[in-house]
């Protein structure tokens, strides 16, 4: 193909530095264990600021429903008509009460036996009603059941409620929280070890491909995260294999094609220089010379647009181009060569233009690519055929260039490949004639750049067909709306 404009190839630095060193408190074990023991002691003291007041509420009512029982007991204690009976048993009963921490308030007459009790609590016993509930008792809350007694008096039974289930249940808590804790740090360290023995593996597995070792595979196991993980890296393994080996016979394929030039200039050289070439066959080898080294600087210049094609600063001119136009240049261009070997070369286009935007320079670069490939492989007497058209009714649609010859053509498995760099050439060298490898990649490469699209196929002529579909002008898509 024509020579391109030369770059320098990019430089493989060194590769990743080793990883650093871990420290245990940046580990996904250390942050598991964390995170567990964090949530378990979440969840003790959400279920404590739950169940305590449930429990609290609990023994208080316990504790209230046992005052009212023990504060009947006293009422029928003191019921008892006979004095004396009445006195002693209702002593005996103050006294337990008083071990139990319970105080004791008889009022008689409307009147409490000692101070302590509010006057609320008084005035309803007096007034022959019960009391049940809290009340503040001495200064401090306590649990009151009073119960009224015939004649304006009554007991009053209260218990102080500052050293109550409340402490108690608060005091339980460092049990539970231990516990929890516990289970938490156990808990983190299963599973920051089940979570982490993947990602490990999968290291392990990336450091090895990272050396070099194609052939590591990693297992695939649940949960489905880890699965997917294993997927993609085994397939990245696969995928750099393949590319790897194709890469390889490329080199091998492109060594070779470069040693072929190389060893007739140096042959021809050598004879020159050894004057073993007569005089009136220097010219001869002079042209041999030239052309052997303008194959070498072709495929060079291949190698130089490949590397190329997909940097930024890649030089494109795109602008209006008439398609037509562009076919009757070529075909001035490549009538002769066709004809000197005996292949009849024909030009399909519409008397009207063609345009569409591209930069005329690549395409072309594109069109010759095309036909050198066609008139290497197509025996003489069989067409190679140049073809223009509208890609749709619009002018704005754009245009098809199409390259077809009577050549051997290309099967179906051919055409899936017939773009990647030297498969054509590593499937055909030595069967046919064929070339570095490098055109029709570069076709597609240059093709793809300039926006457009480039397809193979079979065609009517019994060879290959290459279409290049370019986008229209911008600038009538415009003006027809």
């Amino acid at each position: 193909m024509p020579e391109q404009p030369t770059m320098a190839l990019p430089v493989v630095g060194p590769g990743p530095s080793a990883p650093p060193r871990r420290r245990f408190a940046h580990t996904l074990t250390a942050r598991a264990v964390l995170v567990t023991c964090a949530v378990a002691l979440v969840s003790v003291l959400v279920t404590a600021l739950v169940a305590v007041p449930l429990a609290v509420r609990g023994a208080e009512r316990r504790d209230q429903v046992a005052l009212a029982a023990q504060a009947r007991l006293a009422a029928d204690v003191l019921r008892v008509r006979a004095v004396r009976q009445r006195d002693n048993a209702g002593d005996r009963l103050i006294r337990q009460l008083r071990q139990q921490q319970i105080e004791v308030y008889l009022i008689r007459a409307g009147q409490a036996d000692h101070a302590g009790l509010p006057p609320q609590v008084v005035k309803r016993v007096a007034a022959g009603r019960d009391v049940s509930g809290r009340r503040l008792v001495g200064g401090e809350r306590a649990l009151v059941e009073g119960r009224a007694l015939p004649g304006g008096d009554g007991v009053v039974l209260a218990r102080p409620t500052r050293n109550g289930p409340w402490r108690q249940v608060l005091l339980s808590l460092w049990l539970p929280l231990l516990a929890g804790l516990a289970a938490g740090a156990v808990a983190g360290l299963f599973l920051a070890r089940r979570l982490a023995r993947p990602i490990r593996t999968a290291a392990t597995a990336a450091a090895r491909l990272r050396a070099g070792d194609r052939a590591v595979r990693v297992p695939v196991e649940p949960p489905d995260e880890v699965a997917d993980l294993a997927y993609a890296l085994n397939g990245l393994a696969a995928a750099l294999a393949t590319s790897e080996g194709r890469q390889r016979e490329f080199l091998l394929s492109v060594s070779h094609e470069l040693r072929t030039p190389l060893t007739a200039i140096k042959g021809y050289a050598e004879a020159l220089a050894d004057g073993v070439i007569e005089a009136d066959a220097v010219p001869a080898t002079g042209r041999t010379v030239l052309a052997e080294s303008e194959h070498l600087d072709r495929l060079v210049s291949d190698l130089l647009a490949l590397a190329r094609l997909e940097a930024a600063d890649f030089p494109l001119e795109p602008g209006p181009v008439d398609l037509t136009r562009l076919a009757a240049d070529a075909a001035r261009t490549w009538t002769d060569r066709c004809a000197a070997v005996g292949v009849p070369f024909r030009v399909e286009a519409p008397p009207a233009p063609v345009p569409a935007y591209t930069d005329p320079g690549r395409i072309r670069q594109v069109v010759d690519g095309l036909l050198e490939n066609a008139l290497r492989v197509v025996p003489p007497g069989a067409p190679v055929v140049l073809a223009v058209r509208p890609a749709g009714a619009d002018p704005a649609a754009g245009g098809l260039v199409e390259v077809r010859d009577g050549g051997p053509g290309f099967t179906d498995d051919d055409l899936a490949v017939a773009f990647e760099r030297g498969a054509l050439h590593q499937r055909y060298r030595g069967v046919r004639k064929v070339g570095s490898g490098l055109g029709l990649a570069l076709a597609a490469g240059l093709v793809r750049r300039l926006g457009g699209e480039i397809t193979a196929g079979h065609a009517p002529e019994g060879g290959a067909a290459f279409t290049v579909r370019l986008p229209g002008d911008p600038y009538l898509t415009r003006t027809s709306a």
